[in-house]
């Protein structure tokens, strides 16, 4: 791109990923009602803020692709559903589906999630305080993955230590150095993990059913996709609603005295903070969109936070409503091919936690250490400090 050319972004030009991290939702607006596709330098590529091009560009995988070699997930993994498009995302895709979809969600998992959440609270409530996201948020969505999963001999707390391994590679790989010897070893004792998991062929397992279709290398890809898109992201979720809660006493005590209001409470979190923030995509060819000329391999970025808050979609966007009619035309899960396998999973997990969490008495933030949402990929309190009467 000429120089000249990127003095049409003037907003773009000035954007940090301080402020992108921080507190972006003032950026965010303004390029949004002025360069709704800008340029941003600190990111070297395209960002994309309006929710009609937003869609436009998830639902179009021809021309904005995730099949790309800089896709920095897929040099740590390996190809899996997430850095393919086409006949081969679809491929990868469809062995995943069935045990993800709403109604296999509530028999499969329901009951246990419900066990998992009841065991991290019953270590909690004598104490009265806690890190939500650290003691609670974290460990249960941990948790709910290894039960996904399904592997032979593995508890939470391993898969906990690979997938910080493995996102701790990504992210040496996203800053154009080498993974370290960690995430090497993380991606071989998952490998190992996963064969022996194939190899005893139990029917009830997920990544055996894959494996029918699937090759070896090609499961434990997929298995590592699963652990990202299960973690980090239902983590952020279920924090991030707490926090939403709290910060509104009203709704608070409307969601604890009517349980059936907590569905709209999750939605409309995950339109206001959306736990993934930005999503990545590589243009295949030449485009004009939003009034910005884009050129074949340029970086694409989509940020569902701005999207999600997009007033010609969402009246008064910025406040958290959770009787908003249409909250579920949010991005959070993305559209088109790649909308998220576990979104059922996660808005499930998401409800029971808190249901369970607004039953502690006197719930409340720890006034003397605040929390909010920071971050530029996975948007969440670094941590949720809670009080509750114990008496």
């Amino acid at each position: 791109m000429t120089s000249g050319s990127r003095q049409r972004f003037p907003v773009g030009a000035s954007a940090s990923i301080t402020e992108l991290e921080a507190d972006p939702h003032a950026l965010l607006a303004a390029l949004r009602g002025g360069e709704p596709v800008s340029w941003l330098p600190s990111l070297s590529g395209w960002l994309v803020t309006s929710h009609e091009l937003a869609e436009k560009v998830l639902r179009d995988p021809a021309t904005f692709t995730v099949d790309d070699p800089r896709f920095s997930t897929a040099r740590v993994v390996g190809p899996s559903m997430l850095s393919l498009d086409g006949e081969q995302h679809a491929r990868h895709r469809e062995p995943f589906t069935h045990p993800f979809r709403p109604a296999e969600v509530r028999g499969r998992f329901t009951a246990v999630i419900e066990d998992h959440v009841e065991r991290l609270l019953a270590t909690m409530r004598p104490k009265g305080a806690a890190d939500l996201r650290a003691e609670f948020a974290g460990p249960l969505a941990v948790a709910v993955v290894a039960e996904a999963l399904g592997l032979t001999d593995v508890d939470a707390a391993t898969v906990l230590s690979w997938y910080a391994a493995i996102v701790d590679a990504v992210s040496e790989v996203t800053a154009g150095r080498p993974r370290g010897d960690a995430g090497v070893a993380a991606m071989d004792e998952l490998r190992t993990s996963v064969l022996r998991t194939l190899a005893e062929r139990d029917p009830a397992s997920i990544l055996v059913a894959a494996g029918e279709r699937l090759s070896p290398a090609e499961v434990v890809a997929n298995a590592a996709v699963l652990m990202f898109g299960g973690i980090d992201t239902t983590e952020g979720m279920i924090t991030n609603a707490v926090l939403h809660l709290l910060d509104r006493p009203d709704l608070l005590a409307a969601a604890r005295s009517d349980e059936d209001l907590l569905p709209a409470v999750v939605e409309e979190s995950v339109r206001l903070e959306p736990a993934a923030a930005i999503v990545d995509r590589y243009a295949t060819t030449g485009v004009e969109l939003g009034g910005a000329t884009i050129e074949r391999g340029d970086l694409v970025t989509v940020s569902i936070s701005a999207a999600n808050r997009d007033p010609a979609v969402f009246p008064d966007p910025d406040s958290f409503d959770p009787h908003r009619p249409n909250a579920r035309r949010n991005l959070a899960f993305a559209k088109g091919p790649h909308f998220c396998i576990g979104a059922q999973l996660a808005r499930t997990e998401t409800l029971v936690a808190l249901r369970e969490v607004l039953r502690l008495p006197e719930l409340a933030t720890d006034p003397a250490r605040p929390s909010a949402p920071r971050g530029l990929v996975f948007r969440k309190p670094r941590a949720l400090h809670v009080t509750w009467s114990t008496g």
